[in-house]
């Protein structure tokens, strides 16, 4: 099984079993990892901000939608590697995924 690291902080990481086929926000709240999700996933929100730490990484992510890149817009801290966790869905080709969490998030909700 794939698995995916949250960078909670400079020191500290999280590794997690990733199933193939659920989203980084599904992955977070199962193994509780505070990654908000306020919309539940229906892409309204970008409280699910995540930064993809390796470049490579970013590279072989589906590209980002419109309504995606809409909301992202609207994130706290965003980066050229920043997405939305309800976007990215695990891919055996995904594994060893390494994110880091923003330190805030901006529910405008």
């Amino acid at each position: 099984m794939p698995k995916v690291i949250f960078q909670i902080s400079d020191t500290e990481n999280v590794e997690i079993d990733a199933p193939v086929g659920l989203s980084v926000l599904e992955i977070a709240h199962q193994n509780n990892i505070d990654l908000e999700g306020a919309c539940e996933g229906s892409l309204a929100c970008a409280t699910c901000h995540v930064i993809v730490v390796d470049p490579e990484d970013y590279a072989k992510l589906e590209p980002a939608i419109e309504a995606e890149e809409d909301m992202l817009d609207l994130a706290f801290g965003l980066t050229r590697t920043s997405r939305l966790g309800c976007q990215i869905i695990m891919t055996d080709e995904l594994d060893g995924l390494k994110l880091r969490l923003p330190s805030a998030t901006r529910n405008i909700a």
